[in-house]
């Protein structure tokens, strides 16, 4: 299990990994959550997704096998494969829904048109390219690397503005708050580092995970700052004091969380117990959890 994202109605939640399979269960009725659609095609594994940020019927997959792949959940069906250079690891749509970039394995950046599906640009990296990201103003592009940095790019241009060392060791992944406020990073160094989009400064680090930080969340309202490693358990903060708010325990390492973009529920994927791959069933766990008040 590598991926769990919501679209921008909050529902469904799909959940991507081995072998090449993407699973869609309702969440409408949280008392029923069994799987309602599986999306198959890829040729390989699908190592991540994302939502078109205003379409709730449009999302896009990127694989091992060399492809990004558009999907219409109307239809369950793909409606557009695109052929890439490498495989592919990371993948987000722009902020305004008209690009999708996606890295690869050889930290080569395509940033691919989301109307014609044509190559727009292409960016080769001499560093480890890790999780990617427009801000929410769609004209800038971040990304994180292996030597701790966050390289930041004008866009569409693509001329670099600034280099930030923000952390010791790899910077493994990156969010923006949905209020355009701040943006977090998470590490290998365990720690997790809120930054102000505007000043570009860091103005907190949450340090109560132990191991590298895979994966980064803010809430609907940017007041709750999610993340996880393999530690079992979720850390859940505060984000303007870096208070911890709730601790989720789990079982396993988690993967990838996400939140409701409307409500204050939280979707996260967890590693098999036995860490074994079972061909006969599908991989990984999704668990919700839902905080009080919900409203």
């Amino acid at each position: 299990m590598v991926g769990v994202t919501c679209g921008c109605r909050g529902a469904p939640v799909i959940e991507s990994g081995a072998p090449s399979t993407m699973t869609e269960p309702p969440v409408g009725n949280l008392g029923s959550r069994v799987k309602e659609n599986n999306y198959r095609g890829h040729g390989d594994s699908v190592d991540q997704l994302c939502w078109h940020p205003s379409n709730p019927d449009l999302f896009v997959t990127a694989s091992g096998d060399k492809t990004i792949r558009i999907w219409d959940v109307r239809t369950t069906k793909c409606i557009a494969t695109v052929n890439t250079k490498g495989e592919n690891i990371n993948i987000c749509w722009s902020p305004d829904g008209q690009t999708i970039a996606v890295g690869n394995k050889d930290d080569v950046v395509t940033f691919i048109d989301a109307k014609t599906h044509r190559s727009k640009a292409e960016e080769q990296f001499k560093f480890e390219v890790n999780e990617i990201s427009w801000n929410n103003d769609n004209n800038m592009f971040f990304l994180t690397n292996g030597n701790g940095c966050i390289n930041i790019l004008s866009y569409p241009e693509l001329k670099p503005v600034q280099s930030i060392n923000a952390h010791p060791s790899n910077c493994i992944c990156i969010k923006f708050d949905p209020m355009g406020k701040y943006f977090a990073t998470g590490s290998a160094d365990a720690l997790v580092s809120l930054w102000d989009v505007d000043e570009l400064v860091c103005v907190r680090c949450f340090s109560r995970l132990d191991w590298p930080v895979r994966t980064l969340s803010f809430s609907h309202d940017g007041k709750m700052l999610a993340s996880a490693s393999e530690d079992h358990f979720i850390d859940i903060a505060e984000v303007e004091t870096g208070d911890k708010l709730w601790e989720v325990q789990c079982e396993s390492p988690t993967f990838t969380v996400a939140w409701h973009p409307k409500r204050p529920l939280l979707a996260f994927a967890c590693d098999d117990k036995d860490g074994k791959y079972d061909s006969s069933r599908e991989t990984g766990t999704v668990k919700l959890f839902g905080l009080p008040n919900d409203s």
